[in-house]
Order: C-alpha cells, then structure tokens, then sequence
C-alpha cells in the first residue's frame, strides 16, 4: 500500500503529506481503468503519464547504464482548491479495491486556506467527535411508581406538539362564544425537517423528502413537516394536496415569493405555516448565500434571476428597520394572504438579544411562535470564522426565554422550537429532548436528516463539506444532472420514513421512565442532569456526578 505521487509543482506548495486527506493506492492490484479519476468531484486524481528510470547493472562490467520506461499512472493533486476531500467515492466505482483515502492527522492545509485572497469557507460544518453539551445532559428523574404497562411497546403515547399560538383556555371559550378570531394552530410531530431550500438541495434529493413526510402523515399517521427554505419550492407541490405538509419560508432576498404568491388563488389547502427568515446559526448576522455553481435554469426560474449567478440574500430584510416593525408589518402582512389561518413565525438566529424579539412577539396576538437556530446549526456555505465562533449556543438561549416566559405567566402561550445541531453527531433524540426539556415545543433538524436519509459524508475530520460547491459526491446539495441522478429519490423516502419511525420508538423509550405519555415534557427540567456544576448552575439543572 503506498500513497499516489503528487503532481510536481512550484517548492512553496504543499505535498499530499501536508492534506486533510492522502489517497493510497494499491499498484499491484489496479488495472488503470481510470473509474477513480473520472468519479472524483474534486478532480484531484489524474491519469497522467510518468517517465521511471530502469537502473543496469552488470557485474562482470564496469560500466553502468540507464534506461527509462514510460507508463501511465495515478496521481493526486496537492492544490488547496483540489485536494482530496475524502468522500470514497473512488474507492466505491474501484472494481479492484485498489484505492481508498486514508485520513491523515497531521494536514497543514488550513493554513492555506486563503489563496486567492478569499477567507477560508466551506459548505457544512464539522462534527464534534467528543460530542456536544446536549449529548452530556441525562435524564434522572426515574418514575417508580407508574402504571406497569407504562413502556413504550405496549402504552399509547401522545408526543405531538402545537405551532401557533395557544389562548389561555378562559379566552379561548370566550372567542368561541363571540365569534372572535381564534389564532390558527397545528398538531405537528415535534421533530421538524428544517430549513433547505429548493436551490440548496437537488431536485432528487427534495422530492425524496417530499415523499417520505407524505407517506409518514398519510398512511403512519405522524405529522411530521419540512420547511422549503428560501427560494420557494416546485410550482406543482404549491397546487398538490401535499402544501399541508409544507412550512413557506420567506428571508430577505424574497426569492421565490412571485412564485408563491401567483399560485395563492390556486392552492388546494393551506400550507403549515409560514416561516421568516431574519438569520440563521450558520453565519448569524450574514445573508444566505447560493454560490452560481447551484443556480441552474430551474432555479433561476423560480427565482427569478439570470442563470449562473451569484444569489446573496440580504443580511436583514429592506423593508423593515427593526425587530418591532416586523412584528408589526410583516407578520401581519403574511397572516393577512392566508385570511389569517395559517400560523406566522420569526426564525432568528441565537443571541444574547433573542428575549428582546420574543417578548415582542408576546405583544402581537398575530405571532405564533418564535425559531431560534443556535451556533450549531447550519449547512450553507459560510465562512470558517462564522462557523466557528459567530453565534450563541442553543441550549441556553431555550432556557433563558422559557424562563422569561415563566415570569411573564405566558409559558403555554408562544411556543419556541430550537435548531442548531440537533443530532449533531447522531443522538437526535437526546438532543431534542433535552431542549424539549429545557422549554422547547419541539426542534428543527437538517444535517442529521442529510445524514440519516441520504448519505451524507460531511460528519467529521474535515470531510467532504463541498455542499456549497454543487459537486456533492452523492447527489444531496448538486444540480448538475449527472450528479443527482445519482439518488434515487424513492430510496430518500424510505429512509425518511425509517428516520421517523425509530425517532418515534426512542421518544416512547425516553418518555416511560419520566411516567409521561398524554404530553411531551415541555420544560420538565427537574429531570435533567449534568456532570458540569457550571452548566448545571447555568441551565438551572441538577448537578450529577
């Protein structure tokens, strides 16, 4: 096993030595069919032709001589742009086993990170091995005396959650009387599909999703929804019976929304809801970004724009100068196009400002919750720097307004949903329940979903992580055709549906023991715990040890 030559080049680059990932190759066993180079994303390896020298040696001479064979071989290129991202994606079409990347500990390519004068980015965020603070939270409150058939392959649960806004059950009977405008609500699975807009996704990859929510409401039974992100969705899903299941997004670039709105008069139902992109977890405080290697014909269609360009949304919406004005305008504007029957949300993204929007949204009777996407949160394309240590944590920002709400008598009222790593490095549900636990009604997840249904390599070391490139090696976040078709759609689906179902099973396992089954234990935090006294004293949670 030996590890492909590097393409020469000037004595200031970097040799495969100094990459994230070194591609080995088996010489003996590769018959130079060139399946690996053709399949390579990245384009790093390289069927190219080396000259060897041959060495003579005669004993019974003197002389010495040389020869020099040609041949043609493997090689790996050491450019920063086109480096080995370690997706295997030789190593599956390898009809020989011959090839295969190997990560390598010791990569020193950050540091140039920065050619062409560009701040290192990259297309989705990085796993934490060691796991997060929410995979440490343990839940310890154990009933002892609940009914003994309380398990979760023989009692009926109720797990769904409510988005929208909830009257308080005296104002409520009072409005019925009246006849007064009751704010619209629906019963929905806690665990959302979060925000990935039509662009961001391929085509494949979207309808995969579209497919396994229908068949997860339709024939099991669990209202499980998505959210489209910006840029709209398909013109045909608009007028399909399958809208209930959809959460509108619109953000400040308003893509997609001419869409949306010429199809209004034709919609057979309502969509779920409507979501307001004012920032994300991502990069909070930056506008999306859908790089023009994504923007094909289609999705400049929808859009709106040219082909081919770059579409930055705005860090904040145009029309609006404050959080207050959109509580005032917007929310009410979009309520206003469904007749007032459709809940109306704001996403924003973690800060230390979050109490500051909800405690607005408390005011407005049009306000129907409140989606706060933590620092962990996010897959587009982002800069390192925004990545890495732009934001604010989720699990405190949960507390901190589930408490305000407390205070204000309100905790029933506003529902808040979280997002931002959940799932992160594969425990889903400890994660959501957690939050659940520190005062969520319910989370958003997107990276997990791409993990879980579809393949997706970007989980740690560095790997992959070109989503925002469109070369996806699975076809996930490509629209070029010859990527995508790539996956199969109807494999998407089952698996959305295997997704959901075993999160159905583990929320049962973790809700027996706490002696819950008729409601989720939305803020129920005397039943968590933490071997961390400054994030127990933080959280407000018991300290375990």
């Amino acid at each position: 096993m030996v590890s492909i030559r590097s393409i020469p080049s000037h004595p200031s680059s970097l040799s495969t030595n100094d990459l994230p990932w070194i591609v080995e190759h088996r010489e003996d066993r590769c018959t130079l069919c060139g399946k690996c180079a053709a399949v390579c994303p990245v384009n790093t390896l390289k069927l190219t032709y080396m000259r060897k020298r041959m060495p003579k040696i005669a004993i019974d001479s003197k002389e010495r001589g040389s020869s020099y064979k040609t041949f043609v071989g493997i090689r790996q290129n050491t450019d920063v742009g086109r480096r080995c991202i370690g997706c295997g994606s030789c190593a599956m079409v390898c009809p020989n086993e011959a090839i295969h990347p190997v990560f390598n500990e010791a990569d020193r390519h950050r540091f140039m990170g920065s050619v062409g004068g560009d701040a290192p980015k990259r297309g989705g965020r990085r796993n934490e091995v060691g796991g997060s603070l929410l995979d440490r939270i343990v839940f310890n409150r154990i009933s002892m005396l609940t009914d003994p058939a309380l398990d979760a392959g023989r009692h009926e649960f109720t797990y769904n959650t409510i988005l929208g806004r909830v009257l308080p059950p005296e104002e409520y009977v009072r409005r019925q009387q009246t006849g007064e405008w009751i704010p619209p609500t629906r019963e929905i699975f806690p665990f959302i599909i979060g925000s990935m807009s039509f662009g961001a996704l391929s085509p494949n990859m979207w309808l995969g999703l579209l497919q396994g929510v229908a068949y997860c409401n339709e024939v099991l039974g669990i209202p499980v929804v998505m959210c489209t992100g910006e840029g709209g969705c398909p013109p045909w899903v608009l007028r399909s019976p399958f809208l209930k299941y959809i959460i509108l997004q619109i953000a400040s670039g308003y893509f997609g929304w001419d869409e949306i709105i010429r199809a209004i008069p034709e919609m057979q139902c309502d969509p779920a809801a409507i979501e307001i992109k004012y920032g994300q977890g991502a990069k909070p405080g930056d506008g999306g970004l859908l790089q023009w290697f994504k923007v094909s014909k289609l999705i400049a269609r929808l859009r709106g724009v040219p082909e081919g360009v770059d579409l930055p949304s705005p860090p904040v919406h145009q029309t609006l100068y404050s959080i207050e004005e959109s509580v005032m305008k917007m929310i009410q504007t979009m309520s206003m196009a469904w007749n007032f029957k459709v809940p109306v949300y704001p996403k924003i993204s973690g800060s230390t400002s979050a109490k500051s929007v909800l405690n607005n949204l408390v005011r407005n009777p049009y306000a129907s919750a409140l989606l706060i996407d933590g620092i962990d949160g996010g897959t587009g394309a982002a800069y390192d720097i925004s990545l890495n240590a732009t934001g604010h944590p989720i699990a405190t920002n949960i507390r901190d307004c589930y408490l305000d709400l407390c205070k204000q008598g309100k905790q029933n009222e506003i529902p808040i949903f979280a997002a931002g790593g959940v799932g992160k490095t594969g425990n889903v549900v400890q994660n959501a329940l957690a939050l659940i636990m520190l005062g969520a009604s319910g989370v958003h997840m997107g990276k997990y979903i791409m993990q879980a249904t579809a393949g997706c390599l970007g989980s740690e070391r560095n790997r992959c992580n070109v989503c925002n490139v469109g070369i996806c090696p699975k076809g996930i976040t490509s629209q070029n055709p010859k990527i995508y078709r790539r996956l199969d759609p109807d494999e998407v689906a089952q698996r959305v549906v295997e997704t959901f179902q075993s999160i159905q099973i583990e929320v049962k396992k973790a809700m027996a023991p706490l002696g819950r089954s008729q409601s989720l234990p939305i803020g129920m935090s005397d039943a968590l715990g933490i071997a961390d006294k400054d994030a127990a004293d933080r959280l407000n949670i018991k300290y375990v040890c």
